[in-house]
């Protein structure tokens, strides 16, 4: 091994089972000096992070949380590729930092073994002391290093305890020869491993003679054929058939293929452990145990998990209100806007910088307290050991429809926002499920899908309700909200049962998932999470947003055609902005003016100012690139109950939901920015008329067939986006769009026609 030269950067691999505390080791050892990204062709998170020991710069490669380091899938693969410096995107580790369990090293130590076996220098942190000792265990840790014969690090990570020690142990590996450690295999297999390497070493793959004889080792034991298939493996025709024979030769010999790992990596850890690990006579009940009788029970649990659910959901919504946080972005908003408005003249750029970068980039933002309130219960929950325990509760219902429990916490995630929830995919393993997840997860009625519910719910659906004074009920608003929520969650479960019985036919996976011990959240890992997974959604969500936005507002504003617009308006505009000059210049300063009765007369020419000023945007708007494309589609919405306009706002909405209803204030001559004063546009949206009759655009069965196309569409353009970021190809959101879209409009089409039917009109 070649010492590493001290004005290098160090690398170190940190790994561990899930559970372990991998997370808060990993922030303890970095702090805030981290970087996270994807690794490239693959959605697993690379999460790098930078240290200082003994002098000397250090990088700490967090690996992806495993059991085992048998790759089924190229997300998989990633730690083995890391730890045999095969990825160009990371450099070689000249240190490996494993983590494990000390309330169940005999578990943890099956990984370790393979670790080993890479004949890397290794350090192992025995974290979650605490836990243990709770447990009755008694650890001899310094029996532990000699036995295993690497250094052996005794830490608490969340509490800092054992840090610094960690440290200076990884520091003075880096220098020091690894420990030449046997194989746990029997001899037999040994020597078919050494006869493939022989192979290997002839010129018969790619990477001649550098075949890493792990890799051999993987692909003996390989039976699902995953390595023996991936180009990336090197494996030749010639070495396929000779780990073919070997199987069989071993199978003769009475060495099964691929138990003999388990059997001899448990029996190392056995021997390994013995004497290490003292346990009571009778294990002790613990407080774990106790919660578990209520949490994982089927009645009480699942209220406990809908009780906690509600919780959460109320925050969402609740804690950006109460702080105040969504009202701040939306006054600096404005606050921005108004800035720009004052300091560039009225034209293109303008408008440009309010509407498409300033509203588009805003209309963003404005959820981000909403996120991070998100983000902050789901890393509570998952910290604390409760997420764990609520994938099993649901585990039950999703197999129903081919899924398992661990696509629910990325399901739950969708609504509050669709791209977080799929990123929360990645801890599926089995592709057609986390392929299933992905596709299903935008249909989760997301918080920007809530201003198109108010407004349509709020102006249209009758206000029925019991109760008097401060104890009156609306009972249908309400029942209509749930609805909308519901369409999601049924159409959700109806197309997983599909794509899981068609294009993602096969067998439901166990799901195997290990019950963490309960334990207080890391404060620093909670909010590391919190503000890493913001700031994830800003990144990764409003630079899209901002560039379709711009998009949109330049098919909105061009061509810009003057000659078309009504020359009495025109004149009307010029008189009236004349006469309020006048007004503003006779209106004495200061607090006077309110009192003048010159006020009265001045917001009134405003009003009608403001009004002719509508007709025109309106009259521009129906003259735009986007007004054309809302009237060649009419024909198309006509059999949902739309006119033009409605389909205008779909079409400009697809960067995000929520951008419909500020779009219905524009075409519907309110002006933008009228989403603020929701009940001039409530009045206006239920008094529009189709042109030349008295017959209302939007009637009761119109607001549902709108609501329901909203509930189902793919107008979301970050949400496609990350899904392409994650399946790593376009054909995946192409065809959630197109597929999402069908529904949507079948949707809105039943809920029309059926509507106007029941309702005694004539579609």
């Amino acid at each position: 091994m070649s010492v590493a030269s001290p004005s290098r950067t160090v690398t170190v691999a940190l790994i561990g089972n899930p559970n372990t505390g991998k997370s808060t080791l990993f922030s303890a050892l970095c702090g805030v000096r981290q970087r996270v990204g994807n690794y490239p062709g693959v959605t697993v998170e690379k999460k790098i992070g930078r240290t200082t020991l003994d002098g000397r710069q250090f990088a700490i490669v967090d690996l992806p949380g495993t059991y085992s380091l048998a790759p089924k899938s190229p997300d998989e693969m990633v730690a083995v590729d890391v730890l045999l410096g095969q990825r160009a995107d990371v450099a070689p580790p000249d240190v490996v930092l494993v983590i494990v369990d000390a309330s169940n090293l005999e578990r943890n130590f099956y990984l370790l073994s393979q670790v080993l076996e890479l004949g890397l220098p290794t350090v192992v942190a025995v974290n979650m002391v605490d836990v243990a000792r709770r447990k009755g265990l008694t650890l001899d840790i310094a029996r532990l290093r000699k036995q295993l014969q690497v250094p052996v690090v005794e830490v608490q990570a969340n509490l800092r305890l054992g840090i610094a020690e960690l440290k200076s142990a990884v520091a003075d590996a880096v220098d020091s020869p690894p420990e030449k450690v046997a194989s746990p295999f029997p001899e037999a297999f040994q020597r078919e491993v050494a006869a493939l390497a022989q192979v290997a070493g002839g010129g018969t793959t790619k990477d001649t003679g550098r075949q890493p004889r792990y890799l051999l080792e993987r692909m003996l034991l390989d039976v699902g054929g995953y390595l023996c298939n991936s180009p990336s493996a090197g494996v030749s025709p010639e070495l396929l058939g000779e780990v073919v024979q070997a199987r069989e030769r071993l199978k003769a010999a009475g060495v099964p293929i691929p138990a003999v790992e388990a059997l001899s990596r448990y029996e190392w850890a056995g021997r390994v452990l013995a004497g290490v690990v003292k346990r009571p006579v009778q294990r002790p009940i613990t407080w774990s145990d106790k919660l578990d009788r209520v949490l994982t029970h089927r009645v009480w649990g699942t209220l406990v998990f809908i009780a906690v659910m509600l919780i959460m959901f109320q925050a969402v919504y609740y804690v950006p209100d109460v702080t105040g946080a969504n009202w701040s972005i939306d006054k600096l908003k404005g606050l921005l806007a108004g800035g720009v408005a004052r300091i560039i003249p009225d034209g293109a750029l303008r408008s440009l910088l309010v509407t498409g970068v300033i509203e588009g980039v805003g209309g963003v933002i404005v959820f981000l307290p909403q996120i991070f309130t998100l983000f902050l219960f789901i890393a509570i929950l998952e910290d604390c050991g409760y997420m764990a325990r609520a994938a099993y509760l649901m585990d039950k219902l999703m197999s129903r429809i081919g899924l398992s429990g661990k696509s629910f916490i990325p399901l739950l995630s969708s609504f509050a926002c669709a791209v977080p929830g799929v990123m929360a995919t990645r801890v599926i393993e089995n592709r057609r499920d986390r392929l299933v997840t992905i596709l299903v997860a935008p249909l989760m009625s997301c918080s920007a899908r809530l201003p198109v519910y108010a407004l349509l719910i709020a102006a249209f659906v009758p206000d029925y309700a019991f109760g008097q004074g401060w104890y009156r009920v609306s009972w249908l608003q309400g029942l209509v909200m749930f609805a909308m929520y519901m369409v999601g969650i049924v159409a959700a479960i109806a197309v997983a049962w599909v794509l899981k019985r068609t294009l993602f036919r096969g067998d439901t996976p166990p799901f195997v998932m290990e019950l963490p011990s309960y334990k207080l959240p890391g404060v620093w890992v909670v909010l590391h999470r919190m503000l890493e997974q913001g700031w994830s959604f800003v990144r990764r969500a409003g630079t899209l947003i901002l560039a379709v936005s711009i998009i949109v507002w330049g098919l909105a504003y061009y061509p810009r055609n003057e000659a078309r617009i009504d020359p009495a308006l025109v004149s009307a505009e010029r008189q009236l902005a004349a006469q309020l000059a006048t007004i503003e210049a006779q209106l004495p300063e200061g607090d006077e003016a309110m009192q003048s009765p010159l006020a009265a007369q001045r917001d009134d020419v405003q009003a009608k100012l403001d009004h002719v000023r509508n007709e025109i945007e309106g009259t521009h708007l129906s003259n735009s690139f986007l007004g054309q494309m809302g009237h060649w589609i009419e024909p198309a919405v006509r059999p949902l109950g739309w006119d033009w306009r409605i389909g205008c706002a779909a079409i400009a909405s697809f960067p995000a939901r929520e951008v419909v209803v500020s779009t219905l204030g524009v075409i519907y001559n309110l002006g933008e920015g009228q989403d603020e004063n929701p009940t001039e546009l409530k009045a206006t949206l239920q008094n529009a008329t189709w042109p030349g009759t008295n017959r209302k655009v939007i009637t009761l069965p119109v607001a549902l067939s709108i609501m329901v196309f909203f509930a189902l569409c793919a107008q979301c353009a970050s949400t496609l986006a990350v899904i392409r970021r994650e399946t790593g190809s376009w054909r995946w959101p192409l065809f959630t769009f197109l597929y999402m879209t069908g529904l949507a409009y079948v949707g809105a089409f039943v809920t029309y026609q059926v509507g106007t039917f029941l309702a005694g009109g004539t579609p």
